[in-house]
């Protein structure tokens, strides 16, 4: 409805233009409204994509004075949950390291398809989480791991194996852990979670921030939960991010920053307002070569 209005101010606004230069008209009459309707045009393109300071700050609402009751529903995360699907390097040491040898999977080599050299590197490979929350371990069988954030599950494979192995040393990684960041940011694309704590802050920043078209008080984050999906609309602007579950994120979730109503008007209405300033320059330049 907004750009139909736009529309009909336009042509309104032209003929009636048109008709006071025809009350007095000639060739200078002519040029001079032509002078004036195109500087009004590109006025008009120039308002239309404006965006005030006030919507593209963060935070607006953050102030020593209000952090105390923010800090009452805070909880710090510094670490990922577990769940189904992730990848994981478990890495097992000791004094003894002929013990844990059993314990750790074979690193591989390879070579490039054609070539007869062999990669130098190692690659250490990965167990994956499997839909009950199991890896299958060296010797030790299944292990329940879901549910579990990394030091809990370095200190449940530990007791498991000193059972057998003298001061085990266990350390665990994620593997490929992202987030997706798509919409009106900078630099859209996946960011990786190599240390596994990343807060939605983090993200944007990773992602370049926000473009001045992005809306700031309704980014929606989506994210798996035991198999199903949730959905959540976060104001960046307000401190009640802070206390937010999404304010921390967890390995794919998904950002969208969806366009604000400037991003809309301006791709649907610059293309109405060269249209309209290319028919006004064509119907003034027959007009004023009728007037010859």
């Amino acid at each position: 409805m907004q750009i139909n209005r736009a529309r009909t101010c336009v042509y309104q606004l032209f003929v009636v233009s048109l008709h006071a230069q025809f009350v007095n008209i000639s060739k200078i009459n002519m040029y001079k409204f032509l002078k004036q309707f195109v500087l009004l045009a590109l006025l008009g393109i120039a308002f239309s994509g404006c965006v005030t300071q006030k919507s593209l700050t963060y935070l607006q609402d953050a102030a020593p004075s209000t952090m105390s009751a923010v800090n009452d529903q805070f909880a710090a995360q510094t670490e990922l949950t577990i769940r189904p699907g992730d990848a994981l390097t478990i890495f097992v040491s000791a004094l003894d390291q002929e013990a844990v040898a059993p314990f750790n999977l074979p690193t591989v080599t390879f070579a490039t398809p054609g070539s007869t050299n062999v990669q130098t590197t190692p690659m250490l490979r990965y167990y994956v989480v499997d839909e009950a929350g199991d890896i299958n371990f060296p010797i030790l069988g299944k292990l329940h791991l879901a549910g579990m954030k990394r030091p809990e599950a370095e200190a449940y494979i530990k007791s498991r194996l000193e059972q057998q192995v003298m001061n085990p040393l266990v350390q665990l990684e994620f593997v490929g852990a992202k987030i997706s960041v798509l919409g009106e940011v900078n630099r859209p694309g996946q960011v990786q979670m190599p240390r596994g704590r990343m807060t939605l802050l983090d993200a944007i920043a990773a992602a370049g921030d926000l473009t001045p078209y992005g809306k700031r008080n309704n980014i929606l984050v989506t994210r798996e939960v035991d198999g199903k999906l949730e959905v959540a609309r976060i104001d960046m602007r307000s401190k009640d991010l802070y206390t937010s579950p999404y304010y921390y994120l967890q390995q794919n979730d998904v950002i969208y920053v969806s366009p604000n109503k400037v991003r809309a008007v301006n791709s649907a209405t610059t293309g109405l307002w060269l249209s309209v300033i290319s028919t006004a320059l064509s119907a003034t330049t027959v007009i004023v070569t009728v007037l010859k």
